[in-house]
C-alpha cells in the first residue's frame, strides 16, 4: 500500500515538474511581453499559448507514466489520479485567467489523452484478482 501511495504522489509531482519545466521552455522560445494584459490573453503570442497546452500534455503522460511503473496497483488509478490534478489546475488557471476557448479545450482534451498514453505506454496491465 505504501508503493501505492508513494507512486500516486511521485506522479503528480512528476508532472507538475514536467509541466513547470515545459512552461519555462515554453516561456523562453516565446517570450510574454512587458507588462502583459491578461484580460486580453489571445494578445500573447499563439506559440506560448500553444506551449501551455503542451507542457499539460506532457506533465500528464510522463506522470502517469511513472505512476504505473512504480505501482503495483491498477494503471487506470494513476491516470485518473494524474490526470485529475492537472486538469484542477488548468481549471483553476481558466477560473482566474480568461483562456480562448481552443486552449481549454485543447488542455482538457490533451490532459486527457495524456493520462491515457501515459498509462498505455508504461505497459502494466492491472494484477489479477
Amino acid at each position: 500500500m505504501g508503493r501505492n501511495l508513494g507512486a500516486g504522489f511521485a506522479g503528480v509531482v512528476i508532472a507538475g515538474l514536467l509541466v513547470w519545466v515545459v512552461e519555462m521552455i515554453g516561456h523562453s522560445i516565446f517570450p510574454v511581453p512587458e507588462g502583459p494584459d491578461f484580460s486580453d490573453i489571445e494578445a500573447l503570442p499563439i506559440g506560448a499559448l500553444l506551449a501551455v497546452v503542451v507542457a499539460w500534455t506532457v506533465g500528464a503522460i510522463g506522470g502517469t507514466f511513472a505512476a504505473c511503473r512504480i505501482a503495483t496497483a491498477p494503471p487506470y488509478i494513476y491516470a485518473i489520479l494524474v490526470g485529475g490534478f492537472i486538469l484542477l489546475g488548468i481549471g483553476f488557471m481558466l477560473s482566474i485567467i480568461p483562456h480562448p476557448t481552443w486552449m481549454a479545450v485543447t488542455g482538457v482534451v490533451g490532459t486527457i489523452v495524456g493520462a491515457w498514453l501515459g498509462m498505455f505506454l508504461a505497459g502494466k496491465k492491472a494484477p489479477a484478482e
